[in-house]
């Protein structure tokens, strides 16, 4: 069927974007078990950076689930499905000018690696390092005890594999920082990586 079919190029291109944006598009990929703080971090980043004049857009695990992937389960086939949906949508964010913050467990490296080869330079992997024994302590939607029970299958971190990353460009352990140090060591990171370019010119 893709034989049939032909790319449409934009009348805008990167550098147009980021003169209306002020700044480049990029994608911060947050990735690590459940409870580890992703979603926390994600939304209290896209406020830290909006504040500061950039353009970003949080995707979250369970909206995405709740909306585009509400037909996807929690099967091996199933989780990368999800994160290759996920991965395209937000090449796309990174290509109209945004920041994209992800924040899904994604605990596949292929999955992540393919997530990257969607969105080339723009992609930048955070891990959100919290340790099994802290999530499962803080456990704040039950989902460990269902999982320790039995009732939930396939739940990454007791039934189901996390693949750590190997070399992240960024790695945030909230067992020992909160999350406004969590936050403000990403800002500092995205400062440096994705500048705001009205910063640099004033």
């Amino acid at each position: 069927m893709k034989k049939n079919l032909t790319a449409v190029p934009h009348a805008l291109n990167a550098s147009q974007r980021a003169a209306h944006y002020g700044h480049r598009g990029a994608v911060m990929w947050l990735t690590g078990l459940s409870a580890s703080g992703k979603s926390s971090i994600a939304m209290a980043l896209e406020q830290a950076l909006t504040e500061q004049g950039y353009s970003c857009y949080v995707l979250d695990g369970d909206n995405i689930r709740n909306g585009l992937n509400a037909n996807l389960g929690f099967s091996p086939e199933d989780r990368t499905e999800n994160i290759r949906r996920v991965g395209e949508v937000a090449a796309l964010f990174a290509d109209a000018g945004l920041i994209c913050i992800t924040a899904f467990i994604s605990p596949y490296r292929a999955d992540r690696a393919r997530a990257r080869q969607s969105c080339g330079e723009a992609f930048h992997e955070i891990h959100i390092s919290a340790d099994l024994a802290t999530c499962e302590s803080r456990d704040p939607k039950g989902l460990y005890k269902k999982a320790r029970s039995g009732e939930l299958r396939e739940f990454t971190g007791v039934s189901a594999p996390y693949e750590i990353p190997e070399q992240p460009q960024l790695a945030i352990d909230t067992a020992r920082e909160d999350i406004a140090a969590s936050v403000v060591k990403l800002v500092t990171y995205v400062e440096r990586n994705v500048p705001l370019i009205r910063a640099l010119s004033c």
